[in-house]
């Protein structure tokens, strides 16, 4: 399946997340956000799954027709939207559940991808390539979950979320979304453009508030605190991992192991 850009193409194409901007929130919806979600978590865990059996079965298939085959192409340019628009809403960018469905042509988020050739070389390491995108991805995600519980409350009061967190969160939502695209090889354009474009960058003028992305000082403030944050997230994690490693090896000394006393039949 092809989804065409609403756009004109680039010259270097990146997929592209369409949202409508921050606007009034339900409070109830609000607050009871993670408990409305569990059954798209559901639905989301189960096309996951499927969506790495399809993404293994189109690695092998891209190494030797250069391109992923139809029946990878089509699921994936179909999950990736889906998991997209779950994520948006639980990031409390948008206020309208989600479908259960893979088309969903008047929700407000909304993502273009362009399946077409792929570098076999890219291919064979795509994993590895991916690595530098996952860690800024990673970060990013770690960073805006840790004080997901102050956005949450902001969100609940004000009814709406504030401009700058709104463009933080659709930034590092755009991000994701091209950061999954590249690595199930729905794209060979490498996730970037994270603090977003210069305003009038898009030919014909902005078509959404994604489209282009142009942040605020606020927003780029917040995306490098979101950064920060999940840096010393990360770093917390691991040194208090090494200490606990340490602890456990200390109080569980290795038993030493000496010789039997009665020699084997070697030994006689």
């Amino acid at each position: 399946m092809w989804q065409a850009p609403p756009a004109p193409v680039a010259t270097e194409w990146l997929p592209v997340l369409d949202m409508p901007g921050s606007g009034p929130q339900n409070r109830w919806t609000v607050l009871l956000r993670a408990l409305l979600l569990i059954p798209q978590f559901v639905v989301v865990w189960v096309l996951s799954v499927v969506a790495f059996v399809v993404a293994v079965i189109g690695w092998f298939a891209a190494l030797v027709l250069g391109r992923l085959p139809v029946f990878a192409a089509d699921y994936l340019t179909a999950f990736v939207p889906y998991d997209t628009r779950v994520t948006a809403y639980l990031m409390l960018t948008v206020d309208r559940y989600p479908p259960f469905s893979f088309r969903a042509p008047d929700y407000p988020v909304q993502v273009w991808l362009r399946t077409g050739e792929l570098n076999r070389l890219a291919v064979l390491f795509r994993l590895i390539l991916a690595i530098p995108a996952a860690v800024v991805q990673g970060l990013l995600s770690a960073g805006w979950w840790l004080v997901a519980v102050i956005s949450w409350l902001v969100v609940l009061i004000l009814g709406r979320m504030p401009q700058p967190l709104y463009e933080a969160t659709a930034a590092i939502l755009r991000y994701r979304m091209r950061y999954v695209a590249y690595l199930l090889m729905l794209t060979s354009a490498y996730p970037k453009r994270l603090f977003g474009e210069e305003p009038g960058s898009e030919p014909g003028g902005p078509a959404s508030a994604t489209r282009p992305l142009v942040l605020s000082g606020g927003g780029r403030f917040l995306l490098v605190v979101f950064l920060v944050l999940g840096l010393v997230s990360w770093a917390t994690s691991s040194i208090t991992a090494n200490v606990t490693s340490d602890d456990d090896s200390s109080n569980n000394p290795t038993e030493r192991v000496t010789a039997p006393l009665v020699p084997g039949p070697a030994g006689r």
